[in-house]
């Protein structure tokens, strides 16, 4: 029998993010090299006790003995909250596993962390002895996270050691993120400290100052200087490209892997690995690279060039080695295969030393290296590889030109593997938008395992088994039952019996077979309800797993409301009349609970009233702010009860979802959407045909409406006329069929400073008096004229007391909205 392959698990708070990235790209390739299965557990940031996290981070407490052999734990990215003593009682609760901790020294547990202290000096001294600058300022990072901290403290050791006067004023704190880094750089400015550079402990807080300092028209580096640390991807592509310490975050995560590997193996690992950095100046603090723009003439010849490179070849090769880090060994013999092109090129084969790098760049941007540092190592040679002009000057020509040239082919090639990443990103966002409509509407756990399976391969799943807990929630989760099978890119049928928790995935699933890296992700909603675990192979792109979590909790989440929702309406058809009447009290406060409770879009004066009839139907109505205007919808469901309240409660959820996953989307498609979904669970799985008028209106802050669906007329009172104009809706009602794509589409209307928008349900106008004639349109926008100037909460008073002295026992629900609109100034 084969040896079993070991196992080892890499725990962090996301996949995503510049630092988490990098670490796991750098573990991954290096548990493929040592042949060990890789098991990638994400939850979110650990919290204090007590405070609410358990369910975004029950994944942790799954790993264990019986799935993995040893853990690598990326502790900078999980104490920001808990601190080194948190850290070091989380690690030590995996014992007798081995232990391996990354970016925190934790006592007694072997660690590995990049020179935090030396990289600030270097940012700080570069500030004051190469630009004089005297007034530098920092942005420290999280003030329990162990690298922030040493990193603060060597901003004020190097001050110190420079005799530059410490201020308390040029300090802020901000928590790694981009928009911290504004909030930090707006507090720097605001105490009077006069910065004239500043260094912030992570590329992202940098270029969130940066970004608040092109706001503000103060320029970097002309009027500031700015350095960060981490040397982000981002780093080097934004406006200016930003000065940063480098830390090889890729080779943190291999050589994480290599020293557990060697505990596994019985070896001692010393307690606290130390990675160098290095300052990598660009434009932000005015030292960026400039190339030559001209070229010597053509030379005719070569020779020499061999004995040139001969007599300093281990000098060159360790120059080439500094001059670009490389994650994994995989390339480790690639400056003497590079210096050997070099000779053969000279010898007279002409081309072979373009191919030979042509080839490394290949390589080495699979093995993950930042394909721009090879620009270094062209600039090492040129300045080792100088010859005299005495000697005639063709050698020296020769070689420029082939320096020349090699900047071209590096440059394309960081270009290409920069497009090939912007691809993958917008494939992935545009996956995952089409995902999203597909998730946001399931309300069964048949159809989410209908939805994942054609939308999962799409989003580059293969490999996929989603378990959900057995228990209740409030009992202890000790056994999961799998949901969802996927094997080699098809659904396959699951096992029928449950397996322990700790296990992750059904039995065999993680383990036999060819080496592989897996994702696990707890399947949670909000930080209280955890519902089970995913598993999922890797290689599909970082954002797809974090939307992922999201979208699937949700949806279990939504499966589990509309079971019981359900189980509710079945429960309704079994009762007597007096069940009946208890059941349309519950339906109320669904219908009631869910208005919203805060009325708030930018240009518009808002106010509402819902008012339940005794047998209540399913008046619907919402407010959506967006960034730029907001979302108003307002609908009718045909009948009374709960039935009506659950049809009322599918589509304010839809409508919710789809809005805040899109602000900027077509009415007629959302209203297509949600039609699709409550037709498909009304008719096909409550078999009841209940259906519903819909009307959803995209407001923009320019005073521009575009509306779709059917419901009844939009009145608009102009202020400049106090005339009422009533604006038609055009469209099907939602749940009568299966698709009505064709039939709906937006229109638009626009509004003018001061006019009045009321939205209302048909309990308004067909209020009957004694006489049984109908309130109708017309006494409406006559309410409506009448009070046109007056605050719209008087005008919405107006009309509830008329329809009201009209009908004082009204047998629908009424609903009105009215908004006035203040065009911006």
């Amino acid at each position: 029998m084969s040896k079993k392959r070991r196992t080892i698990a890499l725990l962090m708070d996301y996949v995503g993010g510049d630092y988490q990235s990098e670490v796991r790209f750098g573990v991954e390739r290096a548990a493929e090299a040592h042949d060990v299965d890789l098991l990638v557990a994400f939850g979110e940031t650990l919290a204090l006790p007590g405070e609410t996290a358990a369910a975004q981070n029950s994944i942790y407490h799954l790993i264990g003995s019986e799935t993995v052999d040893g853990l690598i734990i990326a502790s900078a990215t999980l104490c920001h909250h808990i601190g080194i003593e948190g850290m070091r009682g989380f690690c030590r609760a995996y014992a007798p596993l081995p232990v391996f901790s990354i970016g925190m020294a934790i006592e007694g547990i072997p660690s590995l962390i990049v020179d935090n202290a030396f990289g600030i000096e270097l940012a700080v001294a570069h500030m004051v002895d190469a630009h004089g600058r005297r007034r530098v300022a920092y942005i420290g990072g999280p003030a329990n996270n162990e690298e922030a901290r040493a990193r603060a403290d060597a901003y004020w050791s190097a001050l110190a050691a420079r005799g530059v006067p410490l201020d308390e004023r040029l300090f802020a704190l901000g928590a790694f993120t981009i928009d911290s880094g504004r909030t930090a750089m707006r507090e720097l400015l605001s105490r009077g400290g006069d910065p004239d550079a500043v260094v912030a402990a992570n590329d992202k807080m940098a270029l969130g100052a940066m970004e608040l300092l092109k706001e503000l028209g103060i320029r970097v580096p002309q009027d500031i200087l700015l350095s960060g640390f981490d040397d982000a991807v981002i780093a080097r592509f934004s406006k200016p490209s930003l000065t940063t310490v480098r830390q090889p975050m890729k080779r943190l995560g291999a050589l994480a892997v290599d020293s557990l590997v060697r505990m596994l193996d019985g070896d001692e690992v010393q307690g606290v690995g130390l990675l160098e950095v290095e300052l990598t100046c660009r434009e932000s603090c005015g030292c960026g690279v400039q190339a030559s723009a001209s070229l010597p003439p053509p030379g005719s010849s070569t020779r020499g060039g061999a004995s040139l490179i001969a007599g300093q070849r281990e000098s060159l090769e360790r120059a080439l080695r500094r001059s670009v880090s490389i994650p994994t060994g995989s390339l480790d013999g690639w400056p003497g295969d590079l210096l050997s092109a070099l000779e053969d090129e000279l010898a007279g084969k002409e081309g072979r030393f373009l191919y030979a790098l042509e080839a490394l760049l290949d390589a080495a941007g699979r093995a993950g290296a930042i394909l721009d540092h090879f620009q270094g190592a062209i600039e090492v040679l040129r300045e080792r590889l100088r010859r005299p002009i005495e000697d005639g000057g063709a050698l020296h020509d020769t070689l420029e030109r082939l320096w020349h040239a090699s900047r071209i082919v590096i440059g394309s090639a960081s270009v290409r593997v920069e497009g090939e990443r912007r691809l993958t990103v917008e494939l992935a966002s545009m996956y995952l938008s089409w995902s999203a409509r597909s998730f946001s509407t399931c309300l069964s756990l048949p159809v989410l395992k209908r939805v994942m399976a054609s939308e999962l391969p799409a989003l580059g799943f293969s490999r996929v088994a989603v378990s959900l807990y057995d228990s209740a929630p409030d009992e202890q989760e000790t056994t999961m039952k799998t949901l969802f099978l996927m094997e080699g890119g098809r659904e396959v049928e699951p096992p029928p019996a449950s397996f322990p928790a700790w296990l992750l995935a059904p039995e065999g699933f993680l383990s036999g077979g060819e080496r592989k890296t897996m994702i696990a992700l707890p399947v949670a909603f909000g930080d209280l309800e955890k519902f089970g675990v995913a598993v999922l192979n890797s290689g599909a792109h970082e954002l797809v797993y974090d939307a992922l979590r999201l979208q699937i909790g949700s949806a279990v989440k939504a499966a589990a409301l509309h079971r019981e929702m359900v189980r509710q309406v079945e429960l309704r058809e079994r009762l007597e009349q007096e069940k009946i009447r208890q059941e349309s009290v519950v339906a109320a406060r669904i219908q009631t609970t869910l208005v919203p409770d805060r009325l708030s879009v930018e240009g518009l004066e808002l106010c509402a009233v819902m008012k339940p009839a005794a047998a209540v139907g399913g008046d619907y109505y919402d407010v959506l702010a967006t960034a730029e205007g907001g979302w108003l919808g307002i609908g009718d469901v045909a009948g009374h009860g709960l039935a009506a309240g659950l049809v009322m409660l599918m589509i304010q959820s839809m409508v919710s979802a789809l809005t805040r996953r899109d602000p900027r989307a077509s009415p007629a498609r959302l209203i297509s959407a949600v039609n699709a979904a409550v037709y498909e669970n009304v008719r096909g799985r409550l078999l009841r045909d209940e259906h519903a008028t819909l009307l959803l209106l995209r407001y923009e802050r320019s005073g521009r409406v575009t509306f779709a669906g059917a419901h009844d007329d939009i009145i608009v009172c102009r202020a400049r006329t106090r005339r009422c104009v009533c604006i038609q809706s055009s469209g099907v009602w939602i749940g009568a069929l299966p698709a009505i794509d064709a039939m709906t589409k937006d229109a638009e209307f626009s509004l003018e400073d001061g006019d009045v928008l009321v939205l209302y349900s048909d309990g308004v106008t067909e209020a009957r008096d004694a006489h049984h004639e109908q309130f109708g349109l017309e006494r409406l926008c006559t309410a409506v004229e009448s009070a046109q100037s007056a605050p719209v909460s008087a005008i919405r008073d107006r009309i509830l007391s008329e329809v009201e002295g009209w009908c004082p026992s009204p047998d629908d629900d009424i609903t009105v909205v009215v908004a006035r609109y203040r065009a911006p100034r």
